[in-house]
This record gives structure tokens, sequence and C-alpha cells, in this order.
């Protein structure tokens, strides 16, 4: 009974008495009122997303409500104290905007596509069709139900494509007899192909998100360029994991059938969501050809199914706003992180200078690999990636391993990888709620695949900054 209490106790109590304590406590030279209510904001943020409180999307709101409310130029009238102690208060309009980021709506363009989709049948249908060349091998039948999922999951959500594919498995799983271990390798196929395949596609899934807030300007990666790395990174992963689950689970099971009943619509709206589907996607890829950027892109199918009523006002009520609410409560974490100089005073003030680059590096994935097992990956994102751009940014050492990039593609690279437990993504819990994985099942895989990947990472990372990719 205690323990609950303090999952409710704990988010007020702390950040409360970092609020109260004397500004040299802290160890940050000169640190401003402003900067101390961050770190306050920062710490019930890190305990609710861990300790779960209340949902995960309601922190988010809860941030960018106390940042407009104690470090905003619009906030409460005793937070403006007129001392130079304050610091320096940051725009209310700064605050709410990250409401309606570019990557919110680069997000929303997503989710467009991915309910279009769903609705005509696109997705079946290509499921269908794809599995068709992988026979019936049970082998081989699983191997085309994980390139497929990694396919889907780059352009759909990871959650969505989980449930689509795990509805489809679900007569074939009942071919398997009771103890036959080809069960549970087809049943995790699904979503580890799920939480891999997000990696392919800024779109993919949320810490790409966050991460592109943060590689801008010079560091500015585009849609086409991110797939050059992402893409091959998955077909490695995929690769490995195909080979992990069917040497821990093979399958006694000889030859199934996958009857996926279905055809391709030919309604007018039907062939207006294939042509804006191919176009969108078209355009992504080749954004150094037509200036847009991949946000700008996003916007044509939200406008399109729209125009044409393929997305009614009912379908908008089921769009995972939670996930876009998720998303913006990091982005206004990490604006108020930096627009108060907090991130570069506390960076200043931990002698990093001193720690080898190269250790700094698989610290920082290591931490974001172990958060992103136990809570959300785009909360995990959301923590890490402000204070990664902001430490990347001041050290100079990170310069010949490919400078503040590689330090936020590592750490990006990580919290997707976190996937061994049921709690750690909801394709997991679809898994795990479909009965047939026990949990030792699932973290036996995910911390394999865990460790394997961030080698994967590292690697990776290793040739785009020789040949200057990056």
């Amino acid at each position: 009974m205690m323990k609950k209490q303090l999952k409710f106790i704990l988010p007020i109590i702390i950040p409360l008495i970092i609020l109260l304590l004397p500004a040299s406590s802290f160890g940050i030279e000169g640190l401003t009122f402003v900067e101390q209510r961050v770190i306050a904001i920062f710490v019930m943020a890190t305990l609710c997303w861990v300790l779960e409180p209340i949902p995960i999307y309601a922190t988010s709101v809860l941030i960018i409500v106390l940042e407009l409310l104690i470090i905003s130029d619009k906030g409460l009238w005793f937070t403006k104290v007129d001392s130079p102690e304050l610091g320096h208060l940051i725009s209310h309009k700064t605050i709410m905007g990250t409401f309606a980021s570019p990557i919110i709506m680069l997000f929303l363009g997503g989710f467009f596509l991915a309910m279009a989709a769903t609705k005509y049948r696109l997705d079946v249908n290509l499921a269908r069709v794809l599995l068709k060349p992988f026979g019936q091998n049970p082998k081989y039948v699983m191997l085309g139900l994980m390139i497929i999922t990694a396919v889907f999951s780059m352009f759909m959500s990871n959650t969505a494509t989980t449930a689509m594919m795990l509805s489809i498995l679900t007569p074939v799983l009942a071919l398997f007899s009771k103890d036959d271990l080809g069960k549970v390798a087809f049943a995790l196929s699904v979503p580890v192909a799920a939480n891999i395949g997000g990696i392919g596609t800024p779109i993919g899934t949320p810490p790409n998100a966050v991460a592109l807030k943060y590689l801008v300007d010079e560091n500015n990666i585009s849609f086409g360029a991110w797939m050059v790395f992402g893409v091959p990174f998955v077909v490695v992963m995929l690769f490995i994991a195909w080979l992990l689950l069917t040497t821990l689970f093979p399958a006694t099971t000889k030859q199934i059938n996958l009857n996926i009943k279905g055809r391709f619509l030919k309604t007018p709206k039907a062939i207006i969501v294939y042509i804006t589907f191919i176009v969108t996607i078209l355009l992504w890829l080749m954004g150094g050809w037509h200036g847009m950027n991949a946000y700008v892109v996003a916007m044509i199918p939200v406008a399109v199914f729209s125009m044409f009523k393929i997305i009614t006002k009912e379908d908008l009520k089921r769009i995972s706003w939670d996930v876009l609410w998720l998303v913006s409560g990091g982005i206004a974490l990490g604006v108020a992180l930096d627009k108060s100089g907090l991130a570069k005073n506390a960076i200043d003030a931990i002698p990093f200078a001193t720690l080898h680059p190269l250790l700094l590096i698989v610290g920082a994935s290591v931490l974001c690999l172990l958060m992103a097992n136990f809570m959300s990956h785009t909360a995990t994102a959301n923590l890490l990636l402000p204070l990664v751009a902001a430490l990347g940014a001041s050290m100079h050492s990170l310069l010949p391993y490919g400078g503040e990039v590689v330090l936020i593609l590592a750490v990006t690279f990580a919290a997707s990888l976190g996937m061994s437990l049921p709690i750690s993504t909801p394709p997991n819990a679809l898994a795990y709620a479909s009965g047939h994985v026990q949990t030792k099942q699932m973290a036996k895989v995910g911390v394999v695949l865990g460790i394997i990947g961030l080698l994967i990472t590292y690697a990776m990372l290793y040739l785009l900054n020789q040949i200057s990719f990056l």
C-alpha cells in the first residue's frame, strides 16, 4: 500500500524540495531561479515517466503547463521576481509551439497514411501479396512475416502494425501443437520486427522524431539520408533476429498454410489512397530534388485525405493523440533545458572534457538502452536527447568521431533497441497479451538483440564517419 502511495507522493515532494534548496547546493555556478525551476520540472517528468502515477502522455502535458506557469514570460505573477538571479524567462509562444512543432506534423502525416491504409485494406492486401513467395516452411514464412512487419512499421505506428500482423497470425498460431516452440518464435517475431523496423525511417518511431529536433542546420539529416543508413541497419538486425528466433525456438511443425482473404479495392477513394501513399513516400525519398522537407511533405496526405473524405471527423477521433502529446512534452523539456541555459551550464559544471569521447558515446547509449527497457522509448529519448545534444555541441573532442551527430544517433538507436520486457514497448505488450510468450522468453531475445544492436550501431556510425557521410 505504501509503495502505491509513494509513486504519487515522490513526483510532488522531490521537485518541491528542489525548488526550496539554495542555488549553491546544485554545484552549478551562477544557477538562476529559472534554471532551478527547470531542474524541478525535469525531475518531476523523470519520476512520472518512470513510476507512471499518471498516464505518460499526461506527464507531457503537465510539463508544458508547468513551464507556462513558472518559467514563461506570461506565467504566474510571483514567478517573475525582479532580481538578477531570476535568469531568462522563455517566450510562452515558444513553449506552446511545441504542440505544433514540425516533428508533430511529420507524425500526423504518418498517422493519416496509416489510417487510410488500414481503412482501405492496403496493409492486409500488401501482406497477402508479399507473403506468397515465402512458401509454407515455418522458418521462411516467419522471415516473410518479419520483413513485412518491419517495412510496415517504417511508415505506420509500430503498435498498429503489430496489432494487424498478430491478427493475421492468430489462425496460424492455432496450427501449432501446444508444446511446439515455433509458436513462441512466431508470436515474438512480430513485435521484434516492428521494434527494429521503426528505426528505418524518421517517422518509424517517436525517438527518431525527437532526434530530428536536434539534428538541424549543418547536422541536418533528410528523410532519404536517414533511410540510407537506417534501412541497412534494419536488414542486418532483422536477419540476426530471425536466426536467433529460429535457433532458440525451433518449430516441430513442418508446414503451415497462411490463408489471408482479401483483394485490392478499386473504388475511386481507394485509388486516391494508393496514389497518395506512393507520391508521399517518393517525395520523402527525393527531398533534395523538389526543395520540400519531410515536414512539408507530411501535410500533403493530411490535406488530400481530408478533402476527399477518406479520413472523416470520426476517424480523427481515433488518431493516436497521446503519442503526439508525448513527443511534444519531450520537445518542451528540451526547449526549457536549452533556452534557460541549464543544459549548457550543467554540462560546463561536469568535467566531461576529461572523459574519452568513445567512453561517452558508449556510456550514454548503454544508459539509454537500460532505461528504454523499463520505460517508454519516447520518454527515454525525451529525457536523454536534450542533454546529449547540448553535451555533444560543447565537446570538441567528439569531432574526430563524428561530433554530436554520432552521439545523438547512438542514443536514438539505443532507445529503440530496448525490448526485453512486456512493458518495454506496446508491440511487446500486445505479443505478451496473446498468451503465447513468457516474460523470460521475451527477455532472452530482447537482451541479446539489445547488445548486438548496440554493437552494430557503433560499427555503422564508425563506417558513416569514415566515409564522411555524417
